[in-house]
């Protein structure tokens, strides 16, 4: 991306259309790309998160930024100062990306809901994980705890490595996959789940308990099938192996990268040192709802899913 860059903003004149251009590119499934920082995120921020981990190993797994709640998980330390410097970074760091993709993606402004952002500080090659965790397997994204009722997943990256890329592997977008796999991962199973009326009952049962907080159950159908589609993808040995159309991506040091990671999938071959932050993105808010997952699984199963 050439026409925005960070503190100016977009330096164009006709900002509105070519915003509304670069929302229907992602969900068609490109990637958009920034060399630089397209948001606020001081070099001093940089170089505490990565000195932390090398320093001292404080950190296990991700670390993990609610910003709704305020909440920082995912960190052991014994200092106090330590943490609440982490617990501003990834506050300035959140308000910062927000801030940007409301600018930048301006047909979705004010129409996303935020999810979680995280710092992933553990090199992505060589991790000993079981075959449905694994991040160097291609996959399409789906979240156990946070089902989305047809919403799309949106993931903005940025590689805080000062030396080392993030190279990711990346496939087909899910308008060409999913009339490929779908049914052959069982689609139809999941449809004739979406008419019984006891699935319908319990479903609009569990989102009425996760509206008052409590985290049980609300899944739909559609959530149902993508959580099995992702495991299904890295499972399939054949599919893994014989992805000749897919791309080899280096995301340098200080870049910035977008993504509909529920309609693009991807690996993550290698890489340490990265900043992420998702969004939900509702079917309503979308530029092209016709192509998000939900519609095009919806299309090839006859039913409504959601």
């Amino acid at each position: 991306m050439e026409d925005y860059a960070f503190p100016g903003g977009w330096g164009i004149d006709n900002a509105e259309k070519r915003a509304r251009d670069y929302c229907r590119r992602l969900e068609a499934g490109s990637i958009l790309f920034f060399a630089g920082l397209p948001f606020d995120l001081p070099r001093e921020d940089q170089h505490f998160l990565i000195s932390q981990k090398q320093a001292r190993s404080r950190f296990h797994k991700n670390i993990s930024y609610r910003p709704k709640a305020g909440a920082l998980h995912g960190i052991s330390s014994e200092s106090a100062e330590d943490r609440q410097r982490l617990h501003e970074i990834m506050r300035h760091y959140a308000a910062a990306v927000t801030g940007f993709l409301a600018d930048f993606l301006r047909p979705y402004a004010g129409k996303f809901l935020l999810d979680f952002a995280s710092f992933r500080p553990l090199e992505e090659r060589g991790r000993e994980l079981p075959t449905h965790r694994r991040n160097d397997l291609l996959h399409v994204d789906s979240f156990p705890t946070r089902p989305t009722q047809g919403a799309r997943i949106m993931r903005i990256f940025t590689n805080i490595n000062p030396a080392q890329p993030r190279i990711w592997l990346t496939g087909e977008p899910f308008h060409e996959l999913a009339p490929k796999y779908a049914n052959q991962a069982g689609l139809q199973r999941y449809a004739q789940q979406a008419v019984s009326p006891l699935f319908r009952f319990r479903n609009a049962a569990g989102q009425a308990l996760r509206k008052i907080g409590l985290p049980l159950g609300g899944h739909s159908a559609y959530d149902l099938f993508m959580l099995h589609f992702h495991d299904w993808l890295k499972f399939n040995e054949q599919y893994q192996q014989s992805n000749e159309n897919a791309t080899r991506s280096e995301f340098p040091p200080g870049c910035t990268w977008m993504v509909f990671t529920d309609g693009v999938p991807h690996a993550a071959l290698s890489g340490q040192h990265a900043l992420e932050h998702t969004y939900i993105l509702p079917r309503s808010t979308l530029v092209s709802p016709e192509v998000a997952p939900v519609s095009v699984l919806e299309r090839l199963a006859g039913t409504k899913l959601v």
